[in-house]
């Protein structure tokens, strides 16, 4: 058993009274507060996340936007210098190695940020894919901290950070999946308008001995806009909410692009990628829907999804009481033939048959 990893952090996480889960081998903040609080604070205000967990890969060289549309399902090559894609990491049977945002920093020169639990696996992957294309793939996830800053407060807190300079592109011109260049006490910053939360925001790349007094200052900054900082516990109700895909929930091995409604991701006419040949699923296989529910009861990963004759059709990958919306919702794959909500739905929680109704994702959309 390898021991827990922490994040630069971890002081700042526990001086504030943090409760700590662990998650793909870090031990990373649950909560501060409350749940509750966290996620209305997201929605309503804005949030800080420590998300230094993340893997980063730098992806450099000639062949660097030919390689990535060979190693990764999208056309990484028509991606613009300052912009970001959302992507897939495919194995070559089609299943999900992980989901991934490429960066396109440079001409040659890209940034990958991948699920903390798969590094190993995507560093593997990618490595073994260069062969003889003329890129060079480094591991700097240790190089670097992550932190998270969302809601519809972000940018007002961001703007107002001390020691934040240097910004390339004005705070109200940056666009969202896009990047810009910035300093922090005099070392690079890289700004994305990226975040897993259904609300506008960024995440920042910092020097990981800058992380704490990058934290300290934008929750300084924050104290005036009602940034609170926030754990894991929030972060899964806000992204399930926005209809997001969980690596280990939504997304594996042993499911394909298509089946979990990410086939758009796929561009199938690419002369070559990996993945290309076992992309398509099997018939009849399991589709990922959005199923809500009224009540208070909510159907969590794992319990069944079933007919009114009790015959299981499905199992949620994901579930809770939604705080924003106020009734159940969940994320489920389930057989083709009930996927378009024509047959009446239930959720089995401990036994206990609740209606649920096929819903179209995201269940929450923010207003712009």
């Amino acid at each position: 058993m390898t021991d827990a990893r922490y994040t630069p952090l971890r002081e700042r996480h526990e001086a504030l009274g943090a409760s700590f889960t662990d998650f793909g081998g870090w031990q990373m903040p649950v909560r501060y507060t409350s749940d509750l609080a966290e996620h209305h604070a997201v929605r309503q205000a804005a949030g800080i996340f420590d998300i230094s967990h993340m893997a980063e890969f730098t992806i450099k060289g000639a062949g660097a936007a030919e390689f990535l549309d060979y190693a990764l399902a999208g056309r990484l090559s028509a991606l613009p210098v300052g912009k970001a894609k959302y992507s897939l990491l495919l194995a070559e049977d089609g299943g999900i190695i992980d989901d991934v945002i490429v960066y396109r920093l440079g001409e040659d020169d890209f940034l990958i940020i991948s699920n903390a639990g798969n590094r190993d696996a995507v560093r593997e992957a990618l490595q073994t894919r260069t062969a003889d294309r003329g890129v060079a793939v480094a591991d700097v996830s240790d190089d670097y901290a992550l932190i998270a800053v969302q809601g519809p407060n972000a940018e007002a807190i961001l703007a107002a950070t001390a020691g934040i300079a240097d910004v390339s592109i004005p705070w109200d011109e940056q666009k969202y999946y896009a990047w810009a260049s910035a300093s922090y006490r005099g070392r690079p910053l890289l700004l994305a308008r990226t975040g897993y939360t259904g609300e506008d925001g960024f995440e920042l790349l910092v020097d990981a001995a800058d992380a704490t007094a990058l934290w300290d200052e934008v929750l300084a900054a924050g104290a005036a806009h009602g940034l609170v900082p926030a754990g894991l516990a929030a972060r899964d109700t806000l992204r399930l909410e926005a209809g997001m895909p969980l690596y280990g929930h939504e997304l594996n091995l042993e499911t394909k692009p298509a089946q979990a409604g990410l086939g758009r991701v796929v561009v199938a006419d690419k002369e070559s990628f990996v993945g290309k040949d076992g992309v398509t699923p099997a018939e009849g296989a399991r589709v990922l829907v959005g199923l809500t529910a009224e009540g208070r009861r909510a159907g969590r990963a794992g319990y069944p999804v079933v007919t009114e004759d009790g015959a299981a059709v499905g199992e949620i990958t994901s579930g809770a009481l939604s705080p924003t919306l106020g009734h159940p919702i969940a994320m489920a794959f389930v057989d083709p033939a009930v996927a378009e909500g024509s047959v009446p739905l239930f959720l089995d929680v401990r036994g206990t048959k609740i209606p649920a109704t096929v819903t179209a994702l995201p269940f929450y959309r923010r207003k712009k």
